[in-house]
């Protein structure tokens, strides 16, 4: 017969190629590092086949056997995860534990109105959050580290199943005094001159503000000027100090991303001036119905929130 693995061991395995560090990886699993160290070594034993190349010294580098072993053992954690989710989803659905990544373009300015929807809609529902880029939060996705994702669309989710639930529509925000603050709506060919702020690599908003645009990454911006923000706020500091001109979503407006400054704000006169906000989750998730139950609500809060 054979003997397989253990899933304290599965997780070893899997805590150990996300810290590469043995000491980190042992925290994680709130074992001793010996502990965790004797399991690894116990696994390979089992498997008859290296894990670890224990010839790179102190480093933690995996063999290809082990690198192929730890994707499979990411599967083989969250079939048994989805065995456990699908009895209780069954029993009381829309209850228990919820990991939720949301993107920090959305998460400062829709939260406040989006958590008490959810706690008067589910209150046996117990939600954690994880804000971060969108990469890093399809990362965790796929980890089995987060269960559904609030972010913009489009974007490369990994594979994730995704569902649109709203739109939420590009407005200009101009420094007060500035040419093109007389207009009721700012037309896209009137930004081609004008130094267009945007946050930093790796936020789907910046991506988002240069499609709007009709622009390739690299056209204007950052690439151009030097100038990007970490956050919508320090981007509304920029054009307030006359750096440029930015867009920000109405949803950040509305929740007074621009308070205290005296910025104008206009609507752009574009085509498809908006990002969608939608939820994404793994294929096949035994909670798939759940994260759809989250959409209606998601859509009021919005709504709720750009008023």
């Amino acid at each position: 017969m054979t003997i397989l693995p253990s899933p304290q061991q599965l997780r070893y395995l899997v805590a150990l190629a996300e810290t590469r560090h043995f000491g980190r990886a042992a925290h994680a699993c709130s074992v001793t590092q010996s502990t965790l160290s004797a399991g690894i070594l116990t696994l390979e034993r089992q498997l008859d086949a290296q894990i670890l190349d224990r010839d790179a010294g102190r480093h933690v580098v995996f063999t290809p056997l082990g690198l192929d072993l730890i994707e499979r053992a990411r599967a083989a954690l969250a079939a048994l995860e989805a065995v456990t989710e699908t009895a209780n989803t069954a029993r009381a659905p829309m209850s228990g534990p919820l990991r939720l990544g949301i993107i920090p373009t959305i998460g400062p300015f829709l939260l406040p109105k989006l958590m008490p929807v959810l706690r008067a809609a589910f209150p046996n529902l117990r939600l954690f959050l994880r804000e971060d880029t969108t990469a890093r939060l399809v990362d965790r996705l796929n980890a089995n580290r987060l269960d559904v994702l609030l972010l913009a669309l489009p974007c490369d989710c990994g594979g994730a199943d995704a569902m649109a639930v709203t739109r939420d529509e590009f407005l200009v925000a101009l420094p007060q005094g500035h040419r093109l603050a007389n207009q009721t709506a700012i037309p896209v060919a009137a930004l081609a001159s004008e130094r267009l702020l945007l946050l930093e690599e790796g936020h789907c908003l910046r991506e988002q503000a240069l499609a709007v645009c009709g622009l390739l990454a690299g056209d204007k911006g950052e690439a151009q000027d030097g100038y990007a923000a970490t956050s919508l706020h320090t981007l509304v500091q920029m054009v307030a100090g006359g750096l440029g001109v930015t867009l920000l979503p109405r949803v950040a407006i509305a929740a007074g991303v621009t308070a205290g400054t005296d910025l104008v704000v206009r609507p752009l006169a574009a085509a498809g001036a908006w990002r969608t906000l939608g939820l994404a989750w793994r294929p096949n998730a035994p909670r798939a119905a759940d994260y759809r139950a989250l959409a209606p609500h998601l859509a009021e809060a919005c709504r709720d929130a750009a008023a």
